[in-house]
């Protein structure tokens, strides 16, 4: 059994969940996928089949507007990550999504996500929290980017991901930030002065 625990201890901070009822009714749906760096996972155009959570590994969600790439989302070890319209709503998507490392995903398509939905009432109810998750932590996201100014998201980012300064090229971060790349230079550089 390919090491899927930290799934199940993501899944079990949302309802009390036993090892054996992840086994028995998750596990089975499972596949495990793996893709090298600059990889795409999803293109533009196709519908998301995948609900995946990242085992290992980094993921960017852009779309593109003329030439430039516009990342709305970047997802590390421990976090579900799929292109939400598509999968939900079963339309082609609008999102690219690419490893910025390598990747290993613990993914489950949408048929078989209903299947376990299926299953039990415990089941839907833990999709149902999951989903509110997501929801409730994209909708936070895009109020601090109207509420904050570039330099605050740009601190709070940092002080919540420290590591992924390192991690994320800077351009895709600061278009994540929606920062212009010279601005974001600026921050870092006084970043590194503080220090």
């Amino acid at each position: 059994m390919e090491d899927v625990r930290p799934f199940f201890e993501y899944l079990h901070k949302f309802i009390p969940l036993s090892w054996d009822e992840f086994t028995n009714d998750i596990y089975p749906y499972i596949t495990i996928r793996s893709f090298g760096k600059k990889e795409l996972i999803n293109k533009a155009g196709e519908v998301e089949n995948y609900l995946n959570f990242i085992l290992t590994g980094l993921i960017r969600k852009y779309y593109k507007k003329g030439h430039e790439e516009v990342v709305t989302q970047i997802s590390v070890e421990g976090q579900i990550t799929h292109a939400h319209e598509s999968f939900h709503g079963r339309q082609p998507s609008d999102y690219y999504m690419e490893a910025i490392e390598p990747t290993t995903l613990a993914s489950i398509t949408y048929d078989d996500l209903e299947l376990i939905y299926s299953r039990s009432a415990k089941m839907e109810r833990l999709g149902r929290l999951v989903t509110i998750f997501a929801m409730l932590s994209r909708d936070k996201w895009h109020m601090d980017m109207i509420k904050l100014t570039p330099r605050e998201r740009f601190l709070k980012f940092v002080e919540r991901n420290p590591d992924l300064i390192q991690r994320v090229p800077q351009k895709q971060l600061a278009s994540y930030l929606n920062i212009q790349p010279e601005t974001f230079s600026r921050f870092k550089h006084l970043l590194r002065r503080k220090r």
